[in-house]
């Protein structure tokens, strides 16, 4: 499991300029977060490269298992529209905004792209204890305020994207930055923690 105290090491490294531009646009950042998961770059995510993509960030095997099965199983039928289902369960990454789920942030529109506004509701909401990072008390009232009735799917999806971030990425004081938040948007995020692990394992081997 990647330390929670590399988070604040990837909150300094950041670029935030760079990030506000690529927020910015309006392409389909869903799109770029989703595309990490798609180790062969083919366009298309199978279960056992959302395994890989969770390890590559420090996940355990268990969390990356779950999150395989879950992942892949809500999301194939939705992103493949028309298609006859398949038993391997693809993902498509150009279609992964169809696979937007009810009670959520609305950080993502429904055409895939970064709402600011919603992005920095999180914040003006539920940062109580510090204006720009949540606790996990803060993070569970948030997704308790999100939750549409009966939206049982939304409310799992919900619960299990933000658990898996605030285990992976809090700080060494438990909190969930503004900045890593916003890095996993667009996938920034997941790839600097790639590296991040990629490059304790090769100093370990050293």
């Amino acid at each position: 499991m990647v330390s929670s105290s590399k988070s604040k090491d990837f909150q300094d490294g950041v670029d935030g300029d760079a990030l506000r531009s690529t927020m910015a646009t309006d392409q389909n950042v869903m799109q770029k977060h989703a595309a990490f998961f798609d180790r062969n770059h083919d366009g298309l995510v199978y279960p056992w490269e959302t395994f890989q993509g969770f390890r590559a960030i420090g996940a355990g095997y268990l969390l990356s298992m779950a999150g395989a099965v879950f992942i892949n199983l809500s999301l194939s039928g939705t992103t493949r529209p028309g298609k006859f289902p398949s038993l391997l369960f693809p993902i498509e990454v150009k279609n992964i905004q169809m696979g937007k789920h009810g009670s959520d942030s609305g950080v993502y529109d429904r055409e895939g792209r970064f709402v600011p506004s919603k992005f920095d509701e999180i914040f003006s909401k539920y940062a109580r204890t510090h204006a720009n990072a949540l606790t996990s008390d803060e993070l569970m009232a948030m997704l308790k305020s999100n939750r549409e009735p009966k939206d049982y799917k939304g409310w799992i999806g919900s619960w299990t994207e933000w658990k898996a971030l605030y285990t992976l990425c809090k700080d060494e004081n438990g909190l969930l930055r503004r900045e890593t938040i916003k890095a996993v948007y667009d996938g920034s995020l997941f790839e600097h923690l790639e590296r991040e692990r990629a490059a304790a394992k090769a100093k370990a081997t050293v």
